[in-house]
Order: structure tokens, then C-alpha cells, then sequence
């Protein structure tokens, strides 16, 4: 992160309590490639990814501030009078504004809010498209598959299973390599809509489109209720897509049949419309699953790759799901109790 977008950042996200009252101290919460956050007091603001649509961004910002979607999505902020949610660097960045919230815990399971992620997800799929301010975009989640796969076919060469530091496929001999051939292969059973190469099938939903556990808020910061945030993938498309992160996370075991069996009882008992009242939701959310596995082991390897080590437990869990799917039964989804 530049010198300057921090700058920037800062000062679209300072608040003060008085007109004589300092500022508050600037945070840095996130600084990846795809996205900067920085905190100022009550106020976020964040710097998406350079390479995105302002156009297709600002119509998601017109749709996250809808009253609509009060109680659902966490609303923008303006940052110009008296509509505008966005603005531009002098390098065509799209900055944005929004409130403070407190985040759900990110590697504690047991203690993340599932019932009410759910709930929230089944209100967002019951939006009327027809009642939001158009033209609505595509959800992006296919096309981040595809660039997840981009991505693993860039990271560096490894030698003996770590990384040597030259950017080119990864092709030597080793685990890492093999882990990638598997996942290659996992993904060439998809069908065109899933790489991102074709529009899906059914478009007629309101998806978050990367749906996981860092997408959830309390606002109020604390005690207020929970809140969907990062609008940057919202738009229309399959709304299985938004559950088969979770799907996914069950079907390579790293997420218990019981936390799996509450988030999907109380998508349901919420109106939930991707899947049916009751029954198997696999036919529904097998093939979302599958593509988010692949995802989700594509850059686990380009990230170890990167890192120059080896892959943890739970990515290994991602790369053996994607070896089962090219593999008789060719089976991800799992068997017996909890699935439905």
C-alpha cells in the first residue's frame, strides 16, 4: 500500500466527535492486493481492488443502500453529497465509506454465528430483483474461480515440494505440483458457467457471491445484530452458490455435521428458497461445492507455493476433495447422517 492511498484513506474515514476534536488514529485492518481497509474511529474506508468496475461497483452500492436490504447488508456510507457511495484515486481506484462493525471470530467455528448467517442469507435471496435499482450485475463468484485457477497457474516452480522463487506454471515434480495437477483436473470437470466462461442457468437470485465467515458484522460494533458486508461479488445469479462454502467446509470434513446441520435448518425455517423445505440439498449444491473446493485448493497451493512451504492440514483436506472428484465414486458430497 502506497503512501498515498493510506493518505487517502485515512481522510475519508477520519471522524471526530467535536469540530475542535482531533481525529482519530488511523488503522490498518486489511491490505491485500484485491482490497485496503483502514479504520478511523467509527468509520471504515476501504480501497477495492484496482482492477475493478466502478460502474458495476456503484450500482452494488446503490443496491446495498436500498431500504431493501436494511437488516441485511451493511449500508455505505456517502462520500458525496447526497448519494454518491463511491469516489476515484487520481489512478482510477474506487474508494468507498462505510460504518464500523465488529467482526465475527475467524477461526473459531464453534462460535461463529451460523443460524443467524443463514437467516440473513435467506432474506438476501428473497429480494425481489424487479424492486432494486438496476441494472443489477452479474454475482462474481464464478469468475473469482477463475481467477483463483489464473492464479495457481502463475505461482512459482517448486523444487522438492518448496517454492523456488521463478513465476512460471507449476509443473516440476513434487507435492505442490501434484496437488495442482489434481486440482486441474477437478476443474476441467466443471461446466463452462462455473469457470466463470458462460452465464449460469439460473440468474433469478440476489447473491452475496463469496459468502464465508469474514463477511459477517455486528452493528452496532459489540452487541448490535449481524450484518453481510463486502459487496464487491453481490449481484444476480444462483443463490446456491452463497451455500456451498459451508457445503464445501462439510464435505471435505472441516466443518462439523452439527454446525452444518444448524446453518441449513435455519436457512430453511427462514424461507430460504435454494433448496427445498426438506430432503437431500445435494442436487442443488453439489456442483457450487465442488467449484468452491477447487477455488478454495487453487489458492491454497499458490499461497504455499508463494510462501515456500508445504500445504497445512485443511488445505490438504481441499486438495484430496478435488482428487475424489476425478476419482471413482467421482464423490464429493458426503454419506449418512447430516447431509440433509
Amino acid at each position: 500500500m502506497t503512501t498515498s492511498l493510506l493518505d487517502r484513506l485515512a481522510a475519508l474515514s477520519a471522524t471526530a466527535t467535536r469540530e475542535d476534536a482531533p481525529a482519530p488514529s488511523c488503522e490498518v485492518l486489511a491490505d491485500r492486493p484485491d482490497g485496503t481497509v483502514v479504520r478511523s474511529g467509527r468509520t471504515v474506508a476501504k480501497a477495492h481492488a484496482p482492477d475493478g468496475d466502478p460502474r458495476a461497483l456503484a450500482a452494488r452500492l446503490r443496491i446495498a443502500a436500498h431500504p431493501l436490504l436494511h437488516g441485511i447488508l451493511l449500508p455505505p456510507l456517502p462520500v458525496t453529497a447526497p448519494d454518491g457511495y463511491l469516489t476515484l484515486t487520481e489512478e482510477g481506484r474506487a474508494l468507498t465509506r462505510w460504518p464500523y462493525g465488529s467482526p465475527a471470530p475467524p477461526d473459531d467455528p464453534d462460535a461463529a454465528p451460523w443460524e443467524d448467517t443463514a437467516r440473513l442469507l435467506a432474506r438476501l435471496h428473497r429480494v425481489d430483483l424487479r424492486q432494486l435499482p438496476g441494472p443489477v450485475p452479474p454475482m462474481r463468484g464464478p469468475a473469482k474461480a477463475a481467477r483463483a485457477l489464473a492464479r495457481l497457474r502463475t505461482a512459482p516452480v517448486p523444487s522438492n515440494g518448496r517454492a523456488s522463487g521463478h513465476h512460471a506454471p507449476l509443473t516440476a515434480a513434487g507435492p505442490l505440483p501434484a496437488a495442482a495437477a489434481a486440482v486441474e483436473r477437478a476443474w476441467a470437470t466443471l461446466p463452462p458457467w462455473a469457470r466463470g466462461e458462460a452465464p449460469p442457468p439460473r440468474t433469478g437470485t440476489l447473491c452475496h457471491g463469496d459468502l464465508h465467515l469474514g463477511q459477517l458484522i455486528r452493528h452496532p460494533a459489540g452487541d448490535g445484530p449481524w450484518l453481510l458486508i463486502d459487496i464487491d461479488d453481490l449481484g444476480r445469479g444462483d443463490g446456491a452458490w452463497d451455500l456451498a462454502r459451508p457445503a464445501a467446509w462439510f464435505a471435505t470434513g472441516l466443518l462439523a455435521p452439527d454446525l452444518w446441520t444448524r446453518f441449513l435448518a435455519a436457512y430453511r425455517a427462514a424461507g430460504g428458497p435454494v433448496v427445498g423445505p426438506d430432503g437431500d440439498p445435494w442436487p442443488d449444491l453439489d456442483l457450487p461445492a465442488r467449484t468452491l473446493t477447487v477455488q478454495t485448493a487453487a489458492l491454497a497451493i499458490a499461497k504455499a507455493a508463494t510462501a515456500d512451504r508445504s500445504l497445512d492440514e485443511a488445505e490438504t483436506a481441499f486438495v484430496d476433495a478435488c482428487a475424489r472428484m476425478t476419482s471413482p465414486p467421482q464423490q464429493l458430497a458426503p454419506t449418512g447422517p447430516g447431509v440433509g
